[in-house]
């Protein structure tokens, strides 16, 4: 499987988990891994010819970004904007990404406790990544269960170091997708 990570950060040098995430995956066989931040440079523009054909590629798509403001960073944003593109993402002729999966890979600095109905964030992290969901359910994609680190800045070395392996499981697991055929799960005549 062809796994691309986006990653989308402020600024990655600053970063604790998703500095680790991304640098973790970008030694992974089989993952190709994009700060869009560099990629975009402060004006945040993107080449939709290279990023298309990067998708086109992948199999698998992995947004990986901390979650503030209930949405993704605006490099995220613009990337979509500029890249999912009418008849190339969505319209009469635009079905390049059908069928391709995607996954999230979010860090949070609250609790997961805060994130249900009447706690600090009203609302559970399906229920704020619907967004994304739709997006996905749009362009034909499968979505994925997203991976989701809460309480990234608690600077918790011991949860952080284990947050890597258990990120590259899930983003690389075959099994995530539980409608994909499995290796070995042909049927026997």
């Amino acid at each position: 499987m062809d796994i691309l990570v986006l990653t989308a950060h402020r600024d990655l040098s600053t970063s604790t988990a998703n500095r680790k995430w991304f640098e973790a995956l970008s030694d992974v066989d089989g993952i190709i891994t994009r700060d869009l931040t560099a990629v975009g440079g402060p004006e945040m523009r993107f080449n939709p010819s290279v990023e298309q054909a990067l998708l086109e590629q992948a199999d698998r798509v992995v947004l990986q970004f901390p979650f503030y403001w209930y949405s993704s960073p605006p490099v995220l944003k613009a990337w979509i904007d500029q890249v999912l593109l009418f008849g190339f993402a969505y319209g009469p002729d635009g079905n390049n990404l059908r069928g391709k999966e995607l996954v999230l890979a979010i860090s949070t600095g609250g609790p997961a406790d805060s994130f249900q109905p009447g706690a600090f964030n009203s609302f559970t992290m399906p229920e704020l990544l619907t967004p994304f969901q739709q997006t996905a359910l749009m362009i034909g994609m499968t979505y994925l269960p997203p991976f989701v680190l809460h309480s990234a800045m608690s600077r918790d070395q011991t949860r952080l170091d284990a947050s890597v392996p258990a990120l590259i499981s899930h983003v690389t697991s075959p099994r995530l997708n539980y409608n994909a055929k499995q290796p070995g799960s042909e049927s026997r005549q």
